[in-house]
């Protein structure tokens, strides 16, 4: 028997969630929605979901990146896969490792002015963000993938389908 995929979907941006809802139900996805952090923590402890979509940026530059975060590293949260949704470029590493990659691109670049650099290599299905946090510090933060904003129906499906 096949059961339906659950996927939670975060942004602060109803029009987005409308539209990312109505992309995955005609896919034959459960879709739960939640504008923040907050909401979409308290819905992930009391339901299980295959699958995350969140908004990088929502109510704080760093609001994104700490329910990642939290939903990739909290036992609690059973290591539910994230997708992120981005209208920032994503960089595509030649190197499976794409935190060395970032981390060598910055020190290539020798500067501060990367608050935030989004890599992905699709081909071995790695991908995170390397971000200075609030106290300045270097964090990288391992996801499942990057989906483009706006979103478009073929780009989701894949992301999602690739993941689960």
């Amino acid at each position: 028997m096949k059961t339906t995929k659950r996927i939670l979907a975060v942004d602060d941006d109803i029009d987005v969630l409308s539209v990312v809802e109505t992309i995955l139900k005609n896919e034959g996805y459960e879709i739960v929605t939640a504008n923040g952090k907050e909401e979409a923590l308290k819905k992930a402890k009391a339901e299980k979901f295959d699958l995350a979509i969140c908004d990088v940026m929502m109510s704080t530059q760093y609001e994104g990146f700490e329910l990642a975060s939290e939903l990739t590293t909290n036992p609690v949260y059973k290591q539910i896969p994230v997708l992120m949704q981005t209208s920032v470029n994503v960089f595509t590493s030649p190197d499976e490792d794409t935190m060395r990659f970032a981390r060598n691109y910055r020190a290539e670049m020798k500067s501060d002015e990367f608050d935030v650099l989004l890599v992905e290599n699709v081909e071995f299905g790695k991908a995170g963000i390397d971000y200075k946090n609030e106290k300045g510090a270097i964090v990288w933060l391992p996801i499942n993938g990057f989906i483009p904003k706006p979103v478009t129906a073929k780009k989701l499906i894949e992301a999602v389908k690739r993941v689960l």
